[in-house]
């Protein structure tokens, strides 16, 4: 059966009006909307054509179509338009303006962010960080033998504690340290630092306090950084879509997002600028109604993660793929080496 170009603007009105209603399509919206001008007998012999492919559903008898999956596997392939105005695409930006402190409060702002800018449920995946370099080290006195440690690595991520040091280290002395151990440990993982500090502390005049205080440190990082983390924002958008309204429908929903580990391996950074599954191609029965936008973003030196947003199957495609596609470049630009030395 020849799929030519009327078909298709007739596909993509279809689409594009269900996205927006949530209602069975007839041929009379049909030809008002597509500027085809052709009788509405045409359009739906067209309309029964479609059907008999496979791209379109007729929930009942008297009713309009609605799209398959396949009809939105289409769409997003072939006949999707621009989603974001210019002044859309600077308000994003906007959201990406304040300077970076901490890899892990950019990520959770930004999985607010994108449920705030695309009104669905936003996912964002942190890198994988077993592989984590050190690139500063900190000593700042706090009081009379306590300073605070402060390390950060190469992708962003900082942490700090309070340990316990020589009563006789002044500031300067704190800072003499910090500068030693920042030369001697700087492109080390967080085990290979940990190691040498033990190292140091049985073999050195160090203040092994000190040394064997940033190796704990290192220790802790080394254990929370070893697995993937997703972080969920808006998970209550869902609800206000109609087709949540169901009970069962929306606990199967949130079910899904408690399955971290299936959530995980959907979100792998894509290799694509943006990867679009619809429906049974997410992998998760619980989702099988839904689909499933995803970017990667970069983080310092090389460390990838991911965005992405999840909703029902008619969600705005054009609109999310252009959101996550300057997120995802905003976001990189922000967590850069030179962002995060800054």
């Amino acid at each position: 059966m020849d799929f030519n170009d009327r078909k298709k603007r007739i596909l993509q009105v279809i689409v594009e009006d269900f996205i927006l209603t949530n209602t069975p399509v007839g041929s009379r919206t049909i030809s008002k909307s597509s500027g085809l001008g052709v009788s509405s007998a045409t359009i739906r012999n067209e309309m029964a054509d479609l059907e008999e492919m496979g791209y379109l559903i007729q929930p009942h008898v008297s009713a309009g179509r609605v799209p398959s999956d396949k009809a939105y596997r289409l769409y997003v392939d072939a006949l999707l338009t621009p989603g974001l105005r210019e002044d859309e695409r600077e308000s994003v930006r906007r959201y990406f303006t304040s300077r970076v402190h901490d890899m892990e409060d950019v990520i959770s702002l930004c999985a607010q962010t994108l449920s705030d800018l695309t009104h669905y449920t936003a996912l964002v995946l942190t890198p994988r960080q077993s592989d984590l370099r050190v690139s500063s080290l900190h000593l700042v006195s706090v009081a009379r033998g306590s300073a605070l440690l402060i390390v950060v690595t190469d992708s962003g991520v900082i942490r700090d504690t309070t340990i316990r040091v020589s009563e006789k280290l002044d500031s300067d002395g704190l800072y003499a340290i910090s500068k030693m151990l920042t030369e001697r440990l700087r492109g080390l993982s967080l085990r290979q630092m940990r190691e040498m500090l033990y190292g140091f502390a049985a073999h050195s005049d160090a203040d092994a306090r000190v040394l064997s205080g940033i190796a704990e440190l290192a220790g802790q990082m080394e254990k929370q950084t070893e697995t993937d983390r997703v972080m969920v924002g808006g998970a209550h958008n869902i609800l206000y879509y109609p087709e949540y309204a169901d009970v069962c429908r929306a606990r199967a929903f949130m079910d899904a997002l408690q399955n971290r580990d299936a959530l995980i391996t959907l979100m792998r950074p894509p290799q694509s600028p943006v990867s679009v599954r619809i429906g049974g191609e997410t992998g998760i029965p619980e989702l099988s109604d839904c689909s499933v936008i995803t970017a990667p973003y970069r983080v310092g030196r090389g460390h990838m993660g991911a965005i992405g947003v999840v909703g029902p199957m008619r969600m705005n495609y054009a609109r999310v793929m252009d959101t996550l596609t300057l997120v995802s470049r905003e976001l990189t630009g922000m967590l850069s080496v030179d962002a995060l030395e800054a």
